[in-house]
């Protein structure tokens, strides 16, 4: 796909951060946009700054966890715009917190968006992408889908599933021969509100406060939507298996080639020091 003039593109999470960025940048490219997200303020701001660019742009509230209500959504989207190419799955949430301390209803609400809402939209908008002639589907995994560090245990459980999801996807694809392609995608730090919003669980690490640890976070996140959005849409259009986002995601990616178990006593004896990983 080497341009996106006149394609339809889904895009959950729409609202802020990768999602609107991603609108945003489509819109500006001619693609038309069905996008989503439980946040119905900012994803009408999202909507109205798209449609500036002249495209046509459709909008749902949508729980991309409940898999009934994403089927409708699908069926809306088509019925709406004829069409789909594109698939972007982006919604997602965060939560902290040390594995024997996870209340189980944090972690199924974190894997039924971050997860299954990854599968959700592959699976259900799949036969409209074979439809086209010509479909994408980029699901959104995470630096945190090539290592794990102390804290992360649902976040990774999400992220190393949706990579493994979408490479799988991707080799069923080319066997079958067909005309839709996959690209998961890999960000590190992104400047979004994703700590902001996360939930915790037991003692936050080096004794920081929620706002303490979102200050951290926002001293070490290097990269803003708008240059994620960038390189996404470029892996697109190279047809990439893998995107990876900002230094520190190549950093993790080549610590990880070099030394697959090893960074993991690396990562305890930064712990035990009183360092902690920011998402």
């Amino acid at each position: 796909m080497r341009n996106f003039q006149d394609r339809v593109a889904v895009v959950t999470g729409a609202a802020s951060g990768i999602g609107r960025a991603l609108s945003l940048a489509l819109a500006a490219r001619g693609a038309h946009l069905a996008i989503s997200d439980i946040d119905e303020a900012g994803l009408a701001e999202t909507a109205g700054r798209a449609r500036a660019a002249g495209v046509e742009v459709t909008t749902a509230r949508l729980d991309v966890a409940d898999r009934a209500a994403f089927a409708a959504h699908a069926d809306r989207v088509v019925a709406d715009h004829g069409r789909v190419n594109l698939v972007f799955n982006n919604a997602g949430v965060s939560v902290a917190g040390e594995i024997a301390e996870l209340p189980i209803a944090d972690i199924e609400w974190l894997m039924g968006i971050n997860y299954w809402g990854v599968v959700h939209g592959t699976q259900l908008f799949l036969p409209h992408l074979e439809a086209s002639g010509d479909g994408h589907v980029v699901n959104i995994s995470s630096v945190f889908g090539l290592i794990a560090v102390p804290g992360q245990g649902a976040y990774h459980s999400a992220k190393f599933a949706v990579r493994g999801f979408t490479e799988c996807l991707r080799q069923e694809l080319e066997v079958a021969g067909s005309c839709v392609s996959a690209t998961c995608v890999h960000p590190g730090g992104i400047r979004t509100d994703i700590v902001r919003n996360a939930r915790m669980a037991g003692a936050l690490p080096d004794g920081l406060d929620r706002e303490g640890l979102n200050a951290q976070f926002e001293r070490t996140a290097r990269t803003t939507p708008e240059r994620a959005a960038e390189l996404i849409l470029r892996g697109v259009a190279r047809n990439r298996r893998r995107v990876l986002i900002g230094p520190e995601a190549y950093a993790i990616d080549w610590m990880q080639r070099l030394f697959p178990t090893a960074y993991q006593k690396i990562l305890v004896a930064a712990a035990r020091r009183g360092r902690s990983v920011a998402l």
